[in-house]
């Protein structure tokens, strides 16, 4: 969503690389381009205006003349800058002392406050809550059965006493479900509340009688974030009307410029708790304004993939792995390989994955053209061989390659490729399991030293020869010829250069 601004301000600070010192016109350069990538981002403009102030004042100020990299130290201000204007530090849910916990969504229609309620249960359930959603959104037709529906995919119980679809009493439904809550002991309540599609005094008031039937401990504001400048107006009214603690942003994953939704922070002063960036339920998390802010500006976001990692990969599997790496355990073998993607693919995307890696932004576009069924044809490929082909590659012959090839649906060649990629990653990652490092990479643990003989003193190198190919083959006939006539004592014999046929290509270059 936000590559257009993420773009911009990488360019732009680009632009002060190299500079031993920055001047007044180059610090107004600068803010010059970064308050248009804002604005060109959607970013509200009292927000943006507030921000270039900011950044204008530290960047002439002490800390930067004084610094002995003025571009790095610019680069750090509007780093601290944008987080601040992303709420600061990351803010966590507020758990009542004696449970239920009831957390409160609003929000307009179409911004997911459904979807985000099956994704909000299933995250509370990952984090060891036992959490109960409340459909009390009794006027969208089917909105009670699309929260049933999601409800079941994540695992989540669902209290819905009204079909909906304008039927029921939505403020009865929600004390109702609390008081479920109490007798079912579970720990934490969402409460499911209607929509409109645009702000209405009806919508405002129902949204208030819910609050006040359930007072709820956390009442979060969700937000599209594609619908632009419109969702700081949304904020600011659900805010007079309804009050709310914290925001959550939706469809993170879309193509809009998004930066209307960095404003919501600054303008209500109530931070962004959580971030929905896709379908899938597993893709929502706590939002973190630093890692947010180190994304924008193309640095990456380590933290939250090793996060994603660690609850993806199994601890005792990976040590299992990393062990047959290292040379215990056995061999590792496709079986293992595949364990492995699998795993990898459990933390979503690949371009997600990689988008995520610091410097990854100058490859953006080879990122988003990653295809993700790729897995899912190497997959396809790995299931179709035997157990013993899994644990010994090399036993796979032409008959094999052939019948694996047609189990999978590919051709024998992507067998062959298959297998030389295994074994070239395979030796890669028992080389650096092992502290070899990497490979090609002198110095690194191991690689890039030389063979040593029986008793552990360097063998000689040869002598290299000529980078010509028909000169080093002349010098190679040479030497042969003259280690013939040491032995017989007879003469070196004709001109090699003559008697060596070569090709005329190759003749033309002596």
């Amino acid at each position: 969503m936000f590559t257009t601004l993420q773009d911009r301000l990488s360019a732009t600070l680009k632009n002060l690389r190299g500079k031993g010192r920055l001047s007044d016109a180059d610090i107004d350069a600068t803010c010059r381009e970064i308050r248009l990538a804002l604005l060109e981002a959607d970013v509200a403009l009292p927000v943006v205006r507030a921000f270039i102030e900011r950044v204008r004042e530290r960047a002439k100020g002490a800390e930067v003349n004084e610094a002995l990299n003025p571009a790095q130290q610019v680069v750090k201000i509007v780093d601290e800058e944008l987080v601040a204007i992303l709420g600061g530090e990351t803010r966590r849910l507020r758990f009542a002392k004696s449970p239920p916990t009831v957390i409160l969504l609003a929000g307009l229609q179409g911004s997911g406050k459904t979807t985000l309620a099956g994704k909000l249960g299933r995250w509370l359930k990952d984090n060891g809550h036992s959490p109960l959603l409340v459909a009390a959104d009794l006027q969208r037709p089917n909105a009670v059965t699309q929260l049933q529906v999601v409800g079941d995919q994540a695992g989540v119980t669902v209290y819905a006493p009204e079909p909906g679809s304008g039927v029921g009493d939505p403020v009865t439904v929600a004390r109702g479900g609390v008081e479920e809550a109490r007798r079912s002991l579970y720990d934490v309540v969402v409460v499911d509340t209607a929509g409109r599609l645009g702000v209405d005094t009806e919508m405002m008031q129902q949204a208030a009688d819910i609050r006040d039937a359930v007072q709820p401990d956390e009442t979060l504001f969700v937000v599209d974030a594609m619908i632009g400048q419109d969702a700081v107006t949304t904020a600011q009214a659900f805010l007079d009307g309804v009050g709310f603690s914290g925001v959550v942003l939706t469809k993170l994953d879309g193509d809009a410029r998004g930066g209307a939704a960095l404003s919501v922070a600054s303008v209500t002063g109530r931070q962004v708790m959580f971030a929905s960036n896709g379908e899938k339920l597993t893709d929502f998390d706590a939002f973190h304004p630093d890692r947010m802010a180190s994304r924008i500006l193309g640095m990456g976001d380590v933290l939250t993939l090793i996060e994603q990692a660690e609850r993806a990969f199994d601890a005792k599997s990976a040590a299992e792995a990393a062990a047959k790496l290292q040379g215990r355990g056995g061999e590792f073998t496709l079986d293992d390989f595949l364990k492995q993607m699998q795993a990898v693919r459990k933390m979503g995307s690949m371009s997600k994955i990689m988008g995520m890696l610091p410097g990854m932004g100058q490859f953006k576009e080879q990122i988003e053209s990653f295809d993700d069924r790729e897995i899912d044809r190497i997959e396809a490929l790995i299931l179709s061989m035997t157990p013993g082909e899994r644990a010994n590659p090399k036993i796979i012959d032409g008959s094999r390659r052939a019948r694996i090839a047609r189990g999978a649906g590919r051709a024998p060649s992507d067998v062959n490729q298959l297998v030389d990629r295994f074994f070239a990653a395979r030796k890669m990652m028992t080389s650096m399991a092992g502290g070899g490092g990497i490979p090609g990479m002198p110095g690194m643990g191991g690689f890039g030293r030389r063979n040593k003989g029986k008793q552990g003193k360097p063998q000689p190198r040869a002598k290299r020869g000529s980078g010509n190919p028909a000169k080093r083959a002349a010098q190679e006939r040479a030497a042969s010829l003259a280690a013939a006539s040491d032995d017989d004592g007879s003469a070196a014999g004709p001109d090699p250069v003559q008697e060596f046929e070569l090709p005329q290509e190759l003749k033309d270059l002596l």
